[in-house]
């Protein structure tokens, strides 16, 4: 059985970008996209075993291995990461998130007007449609 699907781990991540990056693949051939130093075979076993137990990554079974591969979408991670920070450290409010990135200077205010005209731009197409 399944627990919840939670959070991941920085190290979580990691393999998921590498599964999201280059598809299915043994344990062992992961190894080769990691930069140094390399972890442990062991280790990056235990954070894929962890990953299948939070759902985000299912195993095929060839020979006497596993080849493992994301169960879960990078764009639906990616939601769901951002839902949850802008409801953790925005109450909510995605105008304050986006005003915490041109405060700090992330985002440029040059940047947000060419933000604005690609969202009109696709408004405007649809209307077409």
């Amino acid at each position: 059985m399944r627990k919840k699907e939670t959070n991941l781990t920085e190290k979580e991540l990691q393999v998921m970008q590498i599964l999201w990056q280059h598809g299915p693949m043994f344990v062992k051939e992961m190894l080769t996209h990691y930069p140094e130093p390399v972890p442990h075979v062991n280790t990056v076993s235990t954070v894929v075993r962890i990953l299948e137990d939070k759902g985000y990554v299912k195993h095929e079974a060839v020979g006497g291995s596993f080849r493992y591969e994301a169960a879960v979408a990078m764009d639906q991670c990616r939601e769901k990461s951002f839902t949850k920070l802008v409801s953790n450290f925005f109450n909510n409010s995605y105008k304050s998130a986006v005003s915490a990135l041109v405060e700090e200077e992330k985002i440029s205010v040059d940047d947000l007007r060419d933000i604005i005209r690609m969202i009109e731009s696709g408004h405007d197409s649809r209307k077409e449609d």
